[in-house]
């Protein structure tokens, strides 16, 4: 059995070719993607989050709302950049929509991808101590971040406070236990991969990695997952840790599929430059299902990963991204085995 969840980056365009227009449109149409593949018996509704762009931002708001429309489908995100982040009020806020969502929280957090502007993390307000540098502070965001979620106390009471204090130091409210152990680290290579285990949180792996050795994409993220097993056996963690990978994953089974996807039956990994290194884009998979079948078992980064997150089109619609979602559960998870 595998979790299979869609992976929304929330796009909208003022276009005559979107159906999502508005950022309103996006955050509302959001929702009720969650809600179909609630339906449709998918297992996650995830999140992209990216600031000064026509994307959304914002999660907590999102989260919230989808886990009030929904009962049992996981939610989360892919990834919360932490270098923008306040570590303890993002804790209040993740700690909140976790128990509106009755502990469906599933939150990927990471140092963030090439933004719109330049540093834009410091009109956030958060600008990295002398002698570091911005992937160091968002792992300090992190450190603290994780450290508050495991609901210690460590601020030091009001001997007259408004309303009285529970004795000792005081922890942040409203915590939400089992939260710290739905952690997710976005790794964009293999040595990350090893250090997000050394923390204990679970591995996202995208449809990008920022380094190529020459072997297919999907080889290379499996031993990056490996890296990442491997990691985490040494570090002695108790509980069992869960990986995902991000995969756009098409089955052509109508016109409308055909006319859409047709072209990119042929895809194939590329190679790009991100950040000063080559770097490694996963191809996409679209066509009939038997076709995609055939191809997808021989995904060895799948095989290994127990949740698959499904990169949605969102501008093409919620009917339309529900479909596509639908008809990965139909045509293809059962033939695979992951259902």
């Amino acid at each position: 059995m595998k979790k299979i969840g869609f992976l929304s980056f929330g796009h909208w365009s003022d276009s005559r070719h979107s159906m999502v227009r508005s950022a309103s449109d996006a955050l509302l149409q959001s929702i009720e993607l969650a809600v179909a593949a609630e339906e449709a018996g998918a297992d996650g509704a995830y999140y992209r989050v990216h600031h000064f762009a026509q994307q959304l931002a914002s999660p907590f708001p999102l989260l919230s709302a989808a886990a009030a429309k929904t009962t049992r489908i996981e939610l989360g995100t892919g990834v919360i950049d932490m270098r923008y982040e306040n570590p303890l009020y993002m804790a209040e806020d993740a700690g909140a929509a976790d128990l509106i969502s009755g502990g469906r929280l599933q939150l990927g957090i990471s140092r963030g991808s090439p933004e719109q502007v330049i540093e834009g993390y410091r009109y956030f307000g958060h600008v990295p101590p002398e002698g570091t540098t911005e992937a160091d502070m968002a792992r300090e965001h992190t450190r603290a971040f994780l450290d508050v979620l495991g609901g210690n106390g460590f601020a030091r009471p009001n001997p007259r406070p408004m309303f009285p204090n529970p004795p000792g130091l005081l922890r942040l409210e409203p915590h939400s236990p089992g939260l710290r152990d739905r952690i997710w680290w976005g790794a964009g290579s293999r040595a990350t991969a090893e250090w997000t285990a050394e923390q204990g949180m679970n591995l996202m792996s995208s449809t990008l990695l920022t380094e190529d050795t020459g072997v297919p994409f999907h080889q290379l993220q499996a031993e990056q997952i490996q890296r990442f097993r491997d990691a985490w056996s040494a570090a002695g963690h108790t509980r069992e840790p869960r990986v995902s990978v991000s995969r756009s994953i098409f089955p052509i089974v109508n016109d409308l599929d055909r006319q859409l996807f047709w072209q990119q039956r042929g895809s194939t990994d590329e190679v790009g430059w991100i950040d000063g290194g080559n770097a490694r884009f996963g191809r996409t998979y679209a066509g009939e299902p038997d076709k995609l079948v055939a191809e997808l078992a021989e995904d060895e980064a799948i095989a290994a990963a127990d949740t698959l997150l499904l990169t949605v089109p969102n501008q093409l619609g919620v009917d339309y991204n529900a479909h596509v979602i639908e008809s990965v559960l139909t045509h293809l998870a059962p033939e695979l085995g992951w259902r």
